[in-house]
């Protein structure tokens, strides 16, 4: 199994620069088959742990840095995939299709390093898949993965960054094997860091053989009538990449679906002799040189070829629903019956037609089903789920919204809102119904009103939901904060600011809100016009008063005399301190009453410094 997965991650990741090519000509058979990761109703797959030796499997989705699984989707993975991660499936129509979910290391390195041998020289190869971003595409400042693909330690391609469109994306290139090499080492080296971002899902993995374009032409039916002639069919080689051709016919074994090579069919031209009415399908393998003809890596398939041979007797039996019709003879035949019709084709055949119909009657099909709501408005995790069919002949065939879709009894990824589902049974008997996918509690979040508050002044914000908050994030990334949590946050604002959260659920449903803070520029300082330093304890003391915190600190504080001469000076201290203030002494002796100045630097909590200077009376 490891071989068949030796550039399990590789293709993903080269990009269609310049220099990357892709076949011009057919291609052989894919050497891995399980590229495509196969299918399965499990949501992790157990059969893929050691294809990625530099990276750790986990069956704990979603994947860490440095880790991978292999998953049929990313669905209810939880609030962390759910809020940065697309919610997809495999990129088949398949809804249990595998695919590989990669969380690139924390560091930049080679994250896979193998060798494939059994090649042919001289060869041209092709390597091929499927990649996709697995980041929302509204997330933003995300790394993009980054990936550089060597060849025998050579750097050969680069995805430059794979972009974070919710798309996936075919990837290819060609390289050719040298003189005497059956082998080639292949490693892929990841250029961007994790930890933040780098997270993609690979998918269809192909490596084949590269050859000229190799056709049967033309490629449309040939048609040939049961008493007609026999026909040839030719191969047509565009290219001179093989200049020494070996070709093998073969067709396709319809009961055991194995396509057999045809004895001696070794030549551009093979005849079609069977007459017997029915199809028949032909192709060709092409390589250069007989020994890579019985390598199947180193041959490539042309086109199929069908040859239907028209019947000269037609037998068709069928059954229906009473109460349905079908077009015979232009009738709309509604009884049990044989009936007949000879006919000629479009290229001259002559046939008869024998229709013997029966109606079956319609016993009245019941459907046992239930829903599941989408967990969130913006989710597609609903389904529809068909837990029983009676009164009806299988097989069933389903249709949503007159959409034919898979012969599954669990319909998923839907989105919330209105359905139409109608089944059909094998004779065409009919059951329909609709149903309404709803979300009916959805999740929101509520911060209350705009705010207006004074500078300094502290804000609790308590959002208020009817749900348990899983996780959240805070914004703008950075605003000063004091107590925060997902719950409530403590913030002093110095200017106009928006502040908001994004919130998501257990179940992975997110809701956001913001308000408008308005902060009014105020100072709150106030410094007295006059004291009496004279000790009877009523405003001996010339100090600052101010709101705290609008207020922070006191920078410097002077006065003055009348000719200018600094009497008093204090720095550094808090407001509203009496013995930081000036208590009418200088050099320890009381001053004349009069009028003084004094200036001070206050500094405040946006850290601005601002300079209150005035006079002062000192009174008796």
């Amino acid at each position: 199994m490891k071989s068949n997965f030796i550039i399990l991650i590789i293709i993903s990741l080269f990009s269609l620069h310049s220099f990357s090519q892709t076949c011009d000509g057919n291609l052989g058979a894919n050497i891995f088959e399980n590229g495509d990761f196969g299918i399965g109703s499990s949501n992790i797959s157990p059969d893929f742990q050691t294809i990625a030796p530099g990276y750790n499997f986990t069956f704990q989705a979603p994947p860490n840095d440095g880790e991978f699984t292999v998953t049929n989707g990313t669905f209810r993975w939880g609030s962390f995939a759910a809020t940065n991660w697309i919610q997809f499936g495999d990129n088949s129509a398949d809804s249990d299709g595998y695919m590989m979910v990669i969380n690139a290391s924390v560091e930049p390195g080679l994250f896979y390093d193998q060798t494939i041998d059994g090649l042919c020289e001289n060869a041209l190869y092709e390597f091929s898949a499927d990649a996709i971003n697995i980041v929302k595409a509204g997330i933003r400042d995300h790394i993009l993965p980054n990936v550089t693909f060597q060849i025998d330690g050579i750097d050969r391609f680069s995805s430059g960054n794979i972009p974070q469109d919710e798309a996936w994306k075919n990837y290819s290139f060609t390289f050719t094997t040298a003189p005497s090499q059956t082998s080639v080492r292949l490693s892929l080296r990841n250029n961007a860091p994790g930890g933040f971002g780098n997270d993609l899902a690979i998918d269809n993995i192909s490596f084949r053989a590269c050859g000229p374009e190799s056709l049967i032409l033309p490629r449309e039916t040939e048609q040939i009538c049961e008493n007609g002639n026999p026909i040839d069919l030719t191969a047509t080689i565009n290219g001179d990449q093989y200049p020494n051709l070996a070709i093998q016919w073969q067709q396709l074994n319809q009961t055991t679906n194995i396509w057999e090579d045809i004895p001696g069919a070794n030549g551009l031209t093979i005849t079609h002799t069977s007459l017997t009415g029915g199809s028949y399908f032909y192709r060709y393998l092409l390589a250069n040189g007989s020994a890579n003809l019985t390598n199947d890596k180193c041959r490539i398939i042309s086109n199929i070829k069908e040859v239907f041979v028209q019947p000269k007797f037609w037998f068709i039996q069928d059954s229906l629903c009473e109460g349905t019709f079908v077009e015979f003879k232009g009738q709309q035949l509604t009884q049990s019956g044989i009936y007949t019709d000879s006919l000629t084709s479009s290229i001259g055949c002559d046939s008869v037609v024998t229709y013997d119909l029966t109606f079956v009657p319609d016993r009245g099909i019941a459907v046992d089903f239930s829903l599941e709501n989408p967990a969130c408005i913006e989710s597609n995790d609903g389904a529809f789920n068909i837990n029983q069919v009676q009164n009806g002949t299988g097989p069933f065939s389903i249709f949503l919204n007159d959409e034919l879709i898979d012969n599954t009894l669990i319909l998923n990824q839907l989105e919330l809102g209105n359905y139409n589902i109608r089944i059909l049974d094998r004779y065409g008997c009919e059951w329909s119904d609709e149903f309404n996918l709803l979300v009916p509690d959805p999740f929101r979040i509520d911060l209350g009103g705009d705010l207006t508050i004074e500078m300094g002044e502290t804000v609790n914000l308590e959002p208020q939901t009817d749900e348990i908050i899983e996780s959240c994030e805070w914004f703008p990334p950075g605003i000063q904060t004091g107590l925060i949590n997902c719950n409530e946050l403590n913030i002093q604002p110095f200017t106009n600011t928006q502040v908001g959260i994004h919130t998501t659920s257990p179940t992975g449903c997110m809701a956001s809100d913001s308000i408008n803070i308005t902060v009014l520029e105020v100072r709150k300082v106030f410094i007295p016009s006059a004291f009496t330093p004279n000790n009877d304890g009523i405003n001996d003391v010339f100090m600052i008063f101010a709101s705290v915190p609008n207020v922070q600190s006191i920078k410097s504080f002077m006065v003055f005399d009348r000719w200018g001469g600094l009497i008093f000076k204090n720095e550094n201290f808090q407001p509203n301190e009496i013995t930081e203030g000036w208590d009418g002494l200088f050099q320890g002796k009381p001053i004349d009453p009069g009028v003084y100045t004094y200036a001070a630097e206050i500094v405040f909590i946006d850290e601005k410094v601002k300079i209150f200077s005035g006079g002062v009376l000192v009174g008796k």
